[in-house]
């Protein structure tokens, strides 16, 4: 089962933090989505025989896209690729966006799950973040939005400097209250070339705390165990049943197609990405060629993708799998690597599977590449 990313690259405003390709110009858009269209077609065999699971539209902002483009795009979609009669079809959209007819009319498009940018419960943080939306607002359209689209996921940021672990809590515990089913928490990074990095440096506000940040993950992984969801990627927390295909066809390796300025594809081989450049992207399509550059995969660099993405997740990383793709010298040499890791209780072999503990999952990044071959 293959997916479908879709990358909208306009925003209202620019959140302090971020380093994703968009534009809060929207002058573009209605060329933009002609070339989005042009893309669909020009790119329907990458995906061969393959039938689509899952589309994701991503950004930027795609909530900002009108019932008659987000339609025309989700038919062209399934005009020229297998779409599955039951795909998990998403949409990421801010609070300030959300309202019924919005939804109404997301609902009638297609889209059946929602990724809504929340980041905080709080004034002073989404002002901080330089965020859209109010704190009053999350919640009343997170209500409003959960009636309808009862496959839902919140994204919250923990680790800035105006969070403590009190107001943490309360984040986490009022989208507990709410019911949403699926959360994904990202501690706040510092990305160069941000308004965020900028701050940082002229001593205009504080640099986070990685020891701040590192608590806080493992309480919210303390409370949301308690309450009955499933940690099962590092970022990832579901309750029973409500994990996102899309992300975790991202950590099983499955094949997914890109669509749009910045977009990533990989289909088991070779790995290939879209100028980040709204413009060139634009007059690009309308030369009916896609403005795109490959690289092919070596054996070595597939191993070390599938080390950094299963070691991500609950299941953990299968040896056996490693055995039969790419054979016994390799998967032993990870076993022996990994050895110092489950001597120190950062990992564990489980059922055949190198498995991350909850320390472990601190220094995730740093064990898999510890790991590489």
């Amino acid at each position: 089962m293959a997916g479908i990313y879709l990358h909208i690259p306009f925003c209202r405003q620019a959140c302090h933090y971020c380093n994703f390709h968009f534009s809060t110009s929207l002058k573009l858009k209605n060329e933009f989505v002609d070339a989005l269209l042009k893309e669909i077609s020009l790119q329907k065999n990458y995906l061969p025989s393959e039938k689509v699971n899952t589309i994701y539209f991503g950004g930027g902002t795609p909530s900002l896209l009108t019932q008659s483009e987000l339609s025309a795009i989700l038919q062209a979609l399934h005009q020229q690729f297998q779409v599955a009669a039951n795909a998990e079809i998403t949409l990421e959209a801010n609070p300030d966006d959300i309202n019924e007819q919005k939804l109404l009319e997301w609902k009638q498009a297609g889209v059946n799950r929602l990724s809504i940018g929340v980041q905080s419960f709080f004034e002073e943080d989404l002002r901080w973040m330089n965020r859209a939306h109010s704190a009053q607002q999350a919640i009343d359209n997170l209500q409003m939005a959960i009636k309808y689209f009862p496959n839902i996921t919140i994204d919250l940021i923990y680790g800035g400097p105006t969070l403590p672990d009190e107001k943490w809590q309360h984040n986490v515990q009022q989208a507990i209250a709410i019911g949403v089913p699926h959360i994904s928490c990202y501690a706040l990074t510092v990305e160069p070339g941000t308004a965020l990095a900028s701050m940082i440096s002229k001593h205009k506000t504080t640099d986070v705390n990685t020891d701040d940040q590192a608590r806080q993950f493992l309480l919210l992984m303390d409370w949301l165990q308690q309450a009955g969801y499933e940690h099962y990627e590092i970022s990832n927390f579901a309750q029973p049943g409500m994990r996102s295909r899309h992300n975790s066809s991202y950590w099983q390796g499955a094949s997914y197609l890109g669509l749009g300025p910045s977009a990533h594809s990989f289909n088991g081989k070779s790995r290939q990405w879209n100028i980040s450049n709204n413009a060139l992207y634009i007059q690009s399509l309308q030369e009916n060629k896609v403005p795109l550059e490959i690289e092919n995969l070596t054996d070595i660099q597939r191993l070390n993708e599938y080390i950094m993405t299963s070691l991500r997740t609950i299941e953990g990383l299968d040896i056996g799998w490693v055995v039969s793709r790419f054979g016994e010298r390799e998967a032993n040499q990870l076993q022996r690597a990994a050895q110092s890791f489950i001597d120190s209780g950062k990992m564990q072999f489980y059922n055949n599977h190198l498995q991350l503990t909850k320390e472990g999952k601190l220094f995730a990044d740093g064990i898999a590449a510890a790991l590489f071959v």
